[in-house]
């Protein structure tokens, strides 16, 4: 796998999400016009002509926009370029796709009725092996919708969502409600508030932008899943894991997860959790761990990550357990680890990673300290007591306790974590610990 840079995501964090999403609209890949296709022009009932087609055939719009709702019922393919619109008339869900093997392709979906109790969407997958590629979706509460399907291919789809001030009262942009052996790849998601994956096994979730959301992609008692060269950006959360098993991130970028429960990637009551070559930039929380992994035969594996510029690389919820952390480079953070609620990361393995702060020496010259790295706040403890004493990060008083703490004997900190041999030297490229 082609490792992602540190400065190709540093341009992308620092222009901030909306120029990332202007650059991005122009380079998803536009479906062809399928051969054989049928005309379809203006003003035409679109709903009688995908009715009178049967099985395999295509129909073709021509520019120009067409009242909703539509329902595809036979396995058709229904295309159009982008200024081909079917338009909500202001109800209900504009195109709801029920047949097995149908395809919509290039066209635009403009809007959806207003209910959230009825799931108002653009666009409603209710069948197998339906593809969806190349579609614009915008002015709709709920974007693109699966319900209870198979194999369905959702790829270099543009879905804008609210620009509502609250994110909390948008509506998903994409939502996978018992899904199974599904592709989402290459999307580009704006402004909605999460893309969901519950209830769901077997997913690819791959190369996709999400700009802008509260999740970037949430999963909840959805197992068996690949998360992979996502890029998460200017959200609250990138990935975040509940009651799910069998995950694996690997090689995603999340830059800005910002605000009181800004988190990149974070795991809840989850296992057999695999974390990386992430690249995670300038987040609240890097890695985040609540009663993970959860059972006594389940481990989580963060290995290889580059976490920087976080306020805390990686937290656990209570003490950590049956977790590897390997390989992984920790720079420029607030905090590199942190244990909240009382307890220590002392029974995670820790091996080889790279902390910008160790003060340790190698004499034998091979890339590791001869000396463990010992991660020890006093300050941390005090906020972990005190969690009100946050306010004075960075002050000078705080700043001198820490220093003390470490030059008298009788006022150090407990130990949080011990890496036994710490590498010398980040890694030389890629999103940490591999190199291209």
């Amino acid at each position: 796998m082609r490792a992602l840079t540190l400065p190709a995501l540093a341009l992308a964090a620092a222009c901030g999400g909306r120029a990332v999403a202007d650059d991005a609209a122009g380079e998803l890949p536009r479906p062809p016009r399928p051969e054989a296709c049928a005309p379809v022009a203006e003003g035409e009932d679109l709903q009688a002509r995908l009715d009178a087609a049967g099985d395999g055939d295509a129909l073709c719009l021509a520019p120009g926009r067409y009242p909703g709702t539509v329902e595809v019922r036979h396995a058709v393919t229904l295309w159009g370029p982008a200024d081909a619109v079917i338009a909500s008339t202001g109800s209900g869900t504009t195109v709801r796709i029920v047949a097995p093997r149908a395809r919509l392709l290039g066209l635009t979906v403009d809007g959806s009725g207003g209910r959230y109790d009825k799931l108002d969407g653009a666009v409603l997958i209710a069948a197998d092996e339906v593809e969806v590629a190349g579609v614009t979706i915008e002015h709709a509460v709920y974007g693109l919708l699966v319900e209870k399907a198979h194999r369905v291919t959702l790829h270099a789809n543009h879905i804008r969502g609210s620009t509502d001030p609250s994110i909390g009262l948008r509506g998903d942009t994409l939502r996978l409600w018992e899904t199974y052996d599904s592709e989402v790849s290459g999307n580009l998601i704006e402004d909605g508030r999460d893309v969901v994956v519950w209830y769901s096994r077997g997913n690819r979730i791959t190369d996709n932008r999400i700009i802008r959301g509260r999740y970037g992609t949430h999963f909840m008692y959805s197992d068996g899943s690949d998360v992979e060269r996502n890029q998460y950006v200017d959200g609250t959360v990138g990935v975040f894991v509940m009651y799910s098993h069998d995950i694996r991130l690997i090689g995603n970028v999340v830059a800005n997860a910002a605000g009181s429960a800004g988190i990149a990637l974070g795991l809840k009551d989850s296992g057999n959790v695999t974390i990386t070559d992430n690249l995670l930039v300038h987040d609240q929380v890097g890695i985040y761990l609540d009663a993970t992994p959860q059972g006594p035969n389940q481990r989580v594996v963060i290995a290889g990550n580059q976490l920087r510029l976080c306020r805390a690389a990686l937290v656990f919820h209570a003490s950590g357990h049956a977790t590897d952390v390997t390989g992984n480079d920790f720079i420029a953070n607030d905090a590199h680890s942190r244990v909240d609620g009382g307890g220590d990361a002392l029974d995670v393995t820790w091996a080889g990673n790279y902390f910008d702060d160790y003060a340790g020496y190698d004499l034998d010259d091979d890339g590791r300290g001869d000396v463990p790295y010992e991660l020890r706040s006093w300050t941390h403890t005090l906020f972990d007591r005190h969690p009100n004493l946050e306010f004075f990060t960075g002050t000078p008083a705080l700043a001198m306790a820490d220093a003390a703490s470490r030059l008298d004997p009788l006022f150090a900190a407990k130990p949080v974590l011990i890496d036994p041999h710490p590498r010398m030297q980040p890694a030389a490229s890629g999103a940490g610990g591999q190199e291209e």
